[in-house]
């Protein structure tokens, strides 16, 4: 090492730090918005793109730039965040809309919507063919975390790119989950924890329905499970707004229709069985028939409440 000037490990860092400056971002949705927002407010150049123009002149408002176009927000770029709705809008962003051959050879595309490993897997070979890099990093932590910049990151990709991206991924999220270096490993542990938040929500939703069938005070009855061994995250978050009738939509109906499909395709490419997770899907999914998939997640419970007549 030169004791006069900086080592080269220093110098390779700072090279890193330095090739992830300008990042596009493409889904400035719910989450999307304020996970932008939070990486301008950490100094990096944003340029974001949404179909809603508005949202666009929003993260101009936190500090970013709102994109003309998706290739706009591709171009120029040192890395892409993909917040979008699943793995075929990624690919009809990416290759349909030809977005990734504006994006300088070398760029990674970070994404981190929720998608089958099989298809992040597929989606990370087209990349890497083109001369870019794929990073899997599904989030966890709904609007709320994205607002706090407190999500959890599951992240699959190679060391030195991980290495790259983790400044940008701290920026979103407070704790950042290194789990491989083959994509659709960040997926598969998003698949894992969908599972189990997607059972725990319908299962509080199914213990709070028989507790205002039987005639219990709602606002007694969800302090003492929320407080006890019965108690999970999901209905400490989720309970409350089951009692409410139009609650705040952080994270809707339709999402784990999505992701716990995404869960039961993942275990019949295991051949694994998941039953648990089949009839969670299953109430979701009949709220979601009634017209009700827009609206908050809490309300899985009105499926129970239809089975008995009261919805």
């Amino acid at each position: 090492m030169d004791s006069y000037g900086p080592s080269l490990r220093q110098e390779r860092r700072a090279e890193r730090e330095d090739k992830m400056k300008k990042i596009g971002f493409v889904g400035l949705g719910s989450m999307g918005l304020p996970m932008a927002a939070n990486l301008a407010r950490a100094g990096f150049a944003v340029t974001g793109f949404d179909i809603r123009p508005e949202a666009g002149t929003k993260l101009a408002e936190a500090g970013g730039a709102a994109a003309a176009s998706v290739a706009d927000a591709f171009a120029g770029q040192d890395a892409v965040v993909l917040m979008v709705v699943n793995a075929a809008q990624a690919e009809d962003i990416l290759f349909g809309a030809g977005a990734l051959a504006h994006l300088p050879e070398g760029g990674a595309v970070i994404l981190m919507a929720t998608c089958p490993p099989a298809a992040v897997a597929a989606l990370a070979k087209r990349v890497e063919a083109e001369g870019r890099r794929l990073v899997d990093a599904p989030v966890s932590g709904g609007v709320v975390g994205a607002e706090a910049g407190s999500l959890t990151i599951m992240v699959a990709a190679a060391s030195d790119l991980f290495a790259q991206v983790k400044p940008v991924l701290d920026a979103m999220g407070s704790k950042v989950v290194l789990l491989g270096d083959k994509a659709g490993q960040g997926a598969t542990a998003k698949a894992v924890n969908q599972l189990l938040c997607g059972v725990h929500l319908a299962v509080a939703g199914e213990a709070l329905s028989l507790a205002e069938t039987l005639g219990l005070d709602m606002n007694a009855m969800l302090d003492i499970v929320s407080g006890s061994a019965a108690s999970s995250w999901m209905l400490r978050d989720r309970g409350p707004r089951m009692l409410e009738s139009a609650p705040r939509v952080t994270s809707a109906v339709d999402i784990f229709v999505k992701d716990l499909g995404i869960v039961l395709e993942a275990g019949a490419g295991a051949k694994t069985a998941l039953p648990l997770a089949a009839t969670a899907h299953q109430m979701f999914l009949s709220v979601s028939g009634r017209g009700r998939g827009a609206e908050d997640d809490s309300q899985v419970i009105a499926a129970y409440r239809a089975l008995q007549g009261r919805d």
